[in-house]
């Protein structure tokens, strides 16, 4: 089985994390706490180290500062920076208790980066592609995950959440065109038009089955038209959530490139994902390779099998 090649694209940024927080402020008040962490972060950062650290040939396509091209390159991630020299780079702060977590932005770069992933990914020979934004030009979008796919190249998608992206009529059809969709269990909901997620699930299931609903403590769910897979997530003590997501989507990926089953894939995303809490931000708590070494082994077919019996 060659190497996968692993691409993640999508936005970036400079994370300020608050940690430890007893609670989340409300209107006017001013929490504090004793714990901070700077660290850079967003969806294709922290997929992309979280892949490689387990093994996996990684290259990001994004808007850099030049503290993450530093510590990509650190983690043997290879870079393709779509920042110009003069543009600032995004900064997002986090709140962060030991549940739940609430953020602000400033953009930055990431509100030119769309049109400049669609032209650079038109060309990318890697064997998978991972986008971590939520997209705006969803009728270019489809065209390009169809025409890649068409070159035999598999596409998934984390969209975060996003109600104009929701309300999207163009939506159905991006999502259909995917091999993968990441979901959480508040998004699932959302882009399901739904009320509650037993309501969104048969909503999102489709002869494709290719909707993973990320439930946090409570596990992970393969969305599959021959019967869901369902794997609970490890317990952990938790420290940060932050980024926990798209470690999640960096142990699934992995495994999934593999060609782990569906309850490998799972399993591996929630423990990932469960690693990456026990330290503050998306990066510091990501396990490397050996930590997971049954859950990573590749899936051998029966030729394979018995060739390795004639050579022992």
């Amino acid at each position: 089985m060659p190497a996968a090649r692993l691409l993640t694209a999508g936005e970036a940024f400079e994370d300020l994390v608050f940690v430890g927080l007893e609670r989340l402020p409300g209107p006017g008040e001013e929490v504090k706490t004793n714990v901070f962490h700077a660290t850079i972060g967003g969806g294709a950062v922290i997929t992309a180290v979280g892949a490689a650290r387990l093994g996996v040939a990684t290259s990001i396509l994004s808007a850099l500062s030049a503290a993450a091209v530093t510590r990509l390159r650190r983690e043997k991630v290879r870079v393709t920076n779509l920042r110009r020299t003069h543009e600032p780079h995004a900064i997002s702060a986090a709140l962060s208790t030991a549940t739940d977590r609430t953020f602000v932005t400033f953009n930055g770069v990431n509100a030119v980066l769309e049109p400049r992933l669609l032209k650079a990914l038109a060309t990318t020979t890697a064997t998978h592609v991972h986008l971590a934004l939520c997209p705006r030009a969803l009728a270019s979008w489809t065209k390009l995950v169809t025409r890649l796919r068409r070159r035999g190249v598999t596409v998934s998608w984390d969209f975060g959440w996003n109600e104009s992206l929701a309300a999207d009529d163009g939506l159905d059809a991006l999502m259909g065109a995917l091999d993968l969709v990441f979901l959480n269990e508040l998004e699932a909901p959302l882009y399901a038009h739904a009320t509650s997620l037993d309501d969104a699930y048969p909503r999102l299931r489709s002869a494709r089955s290719n909707v993973v609903v990320k439930l946090g403590d409570q596990g992970s769910r393969w969305l599959r038209a021959a019967g869901d897979v369902v794997m609970p997530a490890p317990a952990v003590d938790a420290v940060d959530t932050t980024g926990a997501g798209d470690a999640f989507n960096a142990g699934f990926l992995a495994a999934w490139l593999r060609g782990a089953t569906p309850a490998a894939c799972l399993a591996t995303g929630n423990s990932v994902g469960a690693a990456s809490t026990r330290a503050p931000g998306g990066l510091d708590g990501l396990p490397a390779g050996r930590d997971l070494p049954a859950l990573l082994r590749p899936r051998r077919t029966p030729a394979r099998r018995r060739a390795s019996r004639r050579t022992s």
